[in-house]
Order: structure tokens, then sequence, then C-alpha cells
């Protein structure tokens, strides 16, 4: 195996998220593998999480503090516009830029030869005028080609991922709408596992759960509304909800609105995915759009079925409807509703579905993944 210089890049690497996620397992398995690998955050985390205790990689930071939050699209008046401290922090601001991408320049300098693999469009753009022609670049992208089409990441796509080497997604349905795009370089390698599977979950809890931040675009209001119907035939069963965010107190309004307060929890964010997953009878996803969600892979290697809105390519080649969990329309929550209530009547039917599910995800370990890479790498390096 050829021992490479990697540079593993995203706009924020450190926040609690799947796509940062498989960007730390990346590098950390690279590493592992004998790589000289260095994982780059453009942009700080305004909410840091530690991912490896003992990272074998290097990390770096390039700009000094997080992205502004997003305002309302107001235009300013011609006064605000020449305002005296919206002028000194656009000068900062730009200042600060130029010092990042000095920055990452160095980095790049300092190695004869090696890869940047680029973890999202928005990353690549900023990347725009960062001398690196010595360096093989792959572009990825975590999402569907549906949440591309509408908003400016296809654009950002097309614009930029043509000139690299590869351009990467997680599925072949996904990957094939980009190639009828005539995007002339695409190639597909599924996100990693982050976990090793270890034992199943035992599917007794009666537990449904859904893990990831609580973002509007997971519109887990749904999920509320959905358990809510659901659970009126089953009163011993519970909602757990495993990760932070803006979201939390509406969904706790909306579950006291609807009766079940009482067996909603909010368990924050944990350090032992695998064991909150094996914590589960059912895994439930009702986002607005997903790619290749890594909540329905990580519960799948953990045995547990998933019921989840039929979002993407992505999503249909993790759940196999009717053997290893459900798919329901998007958006249909009476249908969503049902298939929980169905799968919480029967138990049987759970075990074999998560045993199916586990069987789906087994070529999602790392070392599989890895292998991927590594053959991609090979592919471009003829």
């Amino acid at each position: 195996m050829t021992r490479r210089n990697l540079f593993l890049i995203g706009v924020d690497v450190d926040s609690v998220g799947g796509s940062q996620r498989v960007l730390h397992t990346l590098a950390q398995g690279f590493a592992e593998r004998g790589h000289r690998v260095e994982l780059i955050g453009i942009r700080p985390s305004p909410e840091p999480h530690t991912f490896h205790a003992r990272p074998a990689y290097r990390r770096a930071t390039l700009h000094r503090s997080p992205a502004a939050p997003e305002q309302e699209a107001a235009a300013p008046s011609l006064g605000g516009l020449l305002h005296p401290a919206r002028l000194r922090a656009l000068r900062a601001g730009r200042r600060d830029g130029e010092r990042a991408r000095a920055r990452l320049a160095r980095r790049f300098t300092a190695v004869r030869d090696g890869y940047v693999v680029i973890g999202s469009p928005w990353a690549a753009d900023w990347l725009t005028g960062v001398e690196r022609a010595h360096l093989k670049c792959v572009g990825q992208y975590h999402e569907s080609f549906a949440q591309a089409a509408c908003s400016a990441n296809l654009r950002l796509i097309l614009r930029h991922y043509a000139s690299l080497e590869k351009a990467v997604f997680l599925s072949e349905p996904d990957a094939a709408e980009f190639r009828r795009l005539r995007l002339p370089n695409v190639a597909v390698v599924p996100n990693p596992l982050p976990f090793a599977a270890g034992p199943p979950a035992p599917l007794d809890t009666r537990r449904i759960g859904a893990v990831g931040r609580l973002d509007p675009v997971k519109r887990l209001d749904r999920l509320v509304d959905a358990f809510a119907v659901a659970s009126a035939q089953f009163p011993d069963w519970e909602l757990h909800f495993f990760g932070d965010g803006p979201e939390e107190p509406g969904l706790r309004e909306r579950a006291a609105r609807l009766g079940v307060a009482h067996r909603v929890r909010f368990r924050g964010t944990v350090r032992d995915v695998a064991a909150a997953y094996r914590e589960l009878s059912l895994l439930a996803l009702t986002s607005e759009y997903e790619g290749r969600p890594m909540a329905l892979a990580e519960a799948s290697a953990c045995g547990v079925p998933s019921v989840s809105f039929d979002l993407s390519g992505g999503v249909r080649e993790l759940v196999a409807d009717g053997e290893t969990g459900v798919l329901v329309p998007p958006g249909d929550v009476g249908a969503f509703a049902r298939a929980l209530g169905g799968l919480m009547a029967d138990a049987g039917v759970r075990g074999r579905y998560g045993r199916a599910a586990r069987g789906r995800v087994a070529p999602l370990a790392l070392p599989g993944v890895l292998d991927r890479w590594e053959a991609l790498f090979e592919e471009v390096d003829r």
C-alpha cells in the first residue's frame, strides 16, 4: 500500500453531525493505516465535540472565529452599507480570510504530493484561489441529488467538482443523476460506520429513538405527532431523542400539547453512540431531506430496524422496505404512525428486520470502505 499525504477539509469539522463524524472516522482510519493525515476545519465550531480521545491524525482550524449567524434577508440602507463599524468588520473579515488561506497554502506546500479530500461544495468554493496544483483533489457530497437540486449545492458541485480528479457521492442512484448532468468524474464511496458492530440490540426496551442534532430540517415535530398517534394503543412505549439543538423547546411543548410529554425523553448528546442505539427497539427518521443518513446505517449495524420517509436512493440502499424496516411516502405522518404501530405490535417482525438490517450494512464497516478509498486513489494515480 502506498503511504500518502492526505488532507481532509470541511467547513466546520468539530460540531456534532453526521458529516463531521464521517470525516473524523476516515481521518482516524487512514492514519491507522499509515497515511500522513491532517483534518482541517475552515471555521471553528461554536460547540466543538471530541470524536476521538486519542486521534492518530493532526488537526487544524484556519479561521479564528465561527461563521457569523445568518441574518434575516433585509436589504441594508445606503447608510448601513457605509457605516464605519460595518466597513471595519468587512475589512477584518477579509484579512482573516487571507490569513486562513495563507495558513492552508503553507500546509500544502510543505508536502511534495498527496490528496485533498474536500468534504463539501462550500469547502470547495472557499478553496478557490489556494494553490494546490501539485496535489490531487477529490470532492465529497454527503446529501442526496434531490437536496442539491433545491439548493445552491448543485451549482457549486457543477462549478467546482468537474475539475477535480473525482467527485464522490454516497449512492449509485444519486451518482447516476450527476452523470446525467454530464459531471465527468463521478464515483461512489459510501460513508463508513464509525464503530464496530458489536452485539445486536435486544429490541425489548419499547423505545423508539431519533439520533442526531435537533435541527429544523430533521422535522422531528412530525415524529412527535406520529408517536402520539401510534402510542395511543401502546402506553408502555417511549420516544427518546439523542442530540441537542434549537428545536428542543418546541418539541417539548408539542409533546405536552399532545399529552405524551411523560413518555418523550430528551437525552442530549451521548459519547457512546452505539450504546444509545442498543437501547432502542426502533429507529425513526422524519427529515425533510437526506442523502444517505448515518443514523439509518448505524442503527442497522446494531440490529435496530427503522421506519423512515423514503427520501432518496441512499435511504433505499440502507433500508429495504419490508425486509429491514419500513419506508413511508415523504411527509405522510399518518402512514408513518401506522408503520410505527405495526412494528410496535410485533416483536417477531422487529427481530427479523433487525437481523436482516445488520447483514445489509455489513459492507459499510470501516476496513471495507477504506479499501474502496484506496482503490479510488490507485485509479487516479494510474
